[in-house]
């Protein structure tokens, strides 16, 4: 407060006269979107700067960059994945190319932070594909002002809006998909009432909370830095001077006592004598401890409220209860702020990522991998398949179906304890319940199935003396194929190996397809031909003699257990690369061999892999044995057990895969309508599973692979 001479209505001058002003202190309570005239951008916020106020209020508030760094790295969890990766190895390697792990994240944090996010989206020459995907920093557009049609065309781009001058031009970038440009940008914004051009952030209401908990340590910082004095007044009792004289001893007050690190405060006062001094009253809050920190507390309460954060605990924000007694209340807090804030805003990117992936015609079932823990995540396997389980824990369930027990395998049914109780030279099965669940052992009890001398991952190799005792000498199984097994393993491949006739055509090939069935995944792409002639045949059952030979071997087109009985169509497999892998100089010789044969137009029936792997098989007095006993014998998990080619390929950690090919009999079938939709999909109605044993595994690289390969227990 200043007292000052000044004169009346009369033109006298008023004695003991002081002057009040009040400064109101603006706030921003919602962004201001303007259409200046002449401007072809629409601006953000007052000063067109809306985006650095957000910056501001993120960078001075404690407890809102806690719940922006937690909320956004909640949203990218650990990534992107497709449920349907494995049966679409080819688009999904793609994806990973164009949206890469560092460009979502940064996107992920912009649409949190800053309520949208934008991608340049770069096509190559011939604009027929994608062939980038970059994040553009949010803050350094505007949007194009809308045309008739209520449509936004582009976005302007200037390094920093605040400062750009009538005379500058900014970089005006196409809308995607609204141009034939080499470059777009694609906006990535949720609906909000009342907003067209730009979306408020989700925590809008809050941002007054995130200002005044900034000005609450900005307080007390400097009281501080101020060593705690009080303000000062300074009287001058010998007259007031003019206005430019009181502005110059203001100025060197202030230089003498304030500054940054004292940043002293005083108050001037100006008197015709020291009897008219002025007075200084201070009004002291009696509870001003009390009162900060209420405002404290309530600062950080309505921002976490603004977040929509359910416990403060799950952004690592510590509150007054403890996590001793409340491990439930987590969980459900945790599952609840999952479903209604971060999918939400995982949903609305992949809608986005979609858009783009459309144009290089990728459809996958994309979903961000949760950092829920396992635990908290509730699933029923008996209305939920294991695509929609992966979606929602971001785990493959297959995975944990491997259950070791005492060192051997347990299996999930009995017929597939059964299976291998006759590779092992023992009969039927046994159970074992662990945890309230039932699994089941080869062999009719444990005792027989422990006679194995080694552990699962080991194979004996002679005997030792241990003590004075006789032991078992216990080898790790052999990883790698030595040169003479690669040469036998291939001698029989090579040998079995065979080109689909013209008889048959290539209609289709998958990958890890695990829930499509053969026959149905067959009859959905191709249909037999009929004719007029052909359906009066059917009715008297008439048969030509063609048709009654369509079962002959010729070709490559010897009958295989997954081809259709009347030969319209036949499955065969082939050697192939897993996802973003090439076969190299570096690559197992019994897979660069594999490559080139399979390069080379040869396939596979599942017969003749099962007869490389275990021996030829056989009938002898009724039963069917296998023969051949060179193969595979040094490379086995177990004595008793040869190496699965078919689902183990080339050894541990191998990146190949077989591949599915799917062929039909030309003269009897044709291409069915359902083809052109399918290879936009990728997908056909589920069926149940009808795969030969090993097929999850043999669709799958080694390396993907549980262990990558390696049996457990195998150091």
């Amino acid at each position: 407060m200043k007292k000052n001479r000044n004169r009346d209505s009369l033109g006298r001058f008023a004695k003991n006269r002081s002057e009040f002003s009040f400064v109101n202190l603006a706030t921003y309570t919602s962004p201001e979107i303007l259409e200046v005239k002449n401007r072809d951008w629409v601006q953000y916020g007052a000063d067109n700067n809306y985006f650095q106020f957000l910056i501001d209020r993120y960078n001075g508030s404690p407890t809102n960059n806690a719940c922006v760094n937690g909320i956004s790295q909640q949203i990218y969890g650990k990534g992107l994945n497709a449920t349907d990766s494995s049966r679409k190895p080819d688009q999904y390697a793609q994806m990973i190319t164009l949206l890469k792990p560092e460009m979502v994240q940064k996107v992920c944090y912009d649409l949190k932070l800053m309520g949208q996010a934008a991608i340049q989206v770069i096509y190559n020459k011939a604009r027929t594909k994608v062939s980038v995907c970059e994040h553009f920093p949010i803050e350094t557009l505007r949007a194009e002002k809308a045309n008739e049609d209520g449509d936004i065309k582009g976005y302007y781009y200037w390094n920093d809006w605040p400062t750009i001058k009538p005379s500058d031009k900014p970089l005006r970038i196409p809308a995607f998909g609204t141009s034939k440009e080499n470059i777009e940008i694609l906006y990535i914004k949720p609906y909000k009432a009342g907003f067209y051009y730009y979306s408020p952030v989700d925590y809008q209401g809050g941002l007054q909370y995130c200002e005044l908990e900034e000005e609450i340590s900005n307080y007390h910082l400097n009281n501080i830095m101020q060593g705690l004095a009080p303000s000062m007044l300074i009287n001058f009792n010998n007259g007031t001077p003019n206005q430019e004289q009181r502005e110059l001893i203001e100025q060197r007050i202030a230089q003498k006592f304030s500054g940054s690190s004292n940043a002293g405060k005083f108050i001037l006062a100006f008197n015709d004598n020291k009897e008219s001094q002025a007075e200084i009253t201070p009004v002291q809050l009696s509870d001003a401890s009390e009162q900060y920190k209420f405002l404290s507390t309530e600062s950080q309460s309505k921002i976490l409220v603004a977040h929509r954060v359910v416990s403060p605990m799950l952004l690592g924000i510590k509150d007054s209860t403890g996590l001793g007694n409340n491990a439930d209340e987590i969980k459900t807090a945790s599952l609840l702020m999952d479903n209604t804030v971060i999918r939400p805003f995982q949903e609305l990117l992949i809608k986005s990522f979609d858009q783009i992936l459309a144009i290089n015609d990728i459809a996958l079932n994309l979903y961000f991998i949760t950092l829920q823990p396992l635990e908290f995540t509730e699933v029923d396997k008996d209305i939920q398949d294991k695509e929609d389980i992966e979606e929602e824990t971001g785990v493959e369930m297959e995975k944990f179906s491997l259950k070791m027990i005492d060192g051997k395998r347990a299996y999930k049914t009995k017929e597939e304890a059964e299976k291998i109780a006759i590779e092992k030279g023992c009969s039927g099965s046994h159970e074992h319940e662990v945890g309230g669940e039932i699994w089941f052992m080869p062999c009719e009890n444990h005792e027989n199935l422990k006679k194995s001398p080694c552990w699962d991952g080991y194979r004996q190799d002679g005997w030792k003396m241990i003590d004075g005792k006789r032991r078992p000498n216990c080898v790790k199984a052999k990883s790698k194929l030595s040169e003479e097994e690669v040469a036998v393993v291939l001698g029989s491949l090579g040998e079995s190996a065979t080109k689909m006739g013209n008889d048959y055509v290539f209609v289709d090939e998958v990958g890890e397809d695990d829930n499509i069935d053969n026959e149905d995944w067959a009859n959905y792409l191709i249909k037999e031909k009929k004719s007029t002639l052909s359906k009066i045949k059917d009715i008297l059952g008439l048969k030509s003699a063609s048709e009654k030979n369509v079962g002959s071997v010729k070709d490559g087109s010897a009958f295989s257990s997954l081809d259709s009985k009347n030969g319209l169509y036949k499955i065969r497999y082939k050697y192939s690369n897993g996802i973003g892998y090439s076969t190299t100089e570096k690559s197992r010789p019994f897979c660069q061999e594999m490559i080139k044969l399979s390069n080379s137009g040869l396939v596979w029936r599942l017969e003749d892999i099962d007869n490389a792997s275990f021996g030829k098989l056989v009938v002898e007095n009724g039963k069917g044995i296998r023969k051949d006993e060179k193969v595979n014998t040094d490379f086995r998990h177990e004595p008793e057990m040869p190496y699965n080619i078919f689902e183990l390929k080339g050894g541990v950690y191998c990146q190949h895969r077989w591949v599915k090919v799917l062929y039909r009999l030309e003269s009897n079938t044709e291409v069915s309508e359902n083809l052109d939709n399918y290879k936009k999909v990728r997908s056909i109605p589920k069926y149940a599973q009808k795969n030969p044993k090993g097929s999850d595994l043999a669709k799958k690289p080694t390396d993907k692979q549980d262990g990558r390969g390696v049996y457990p227990k195998t150091k």
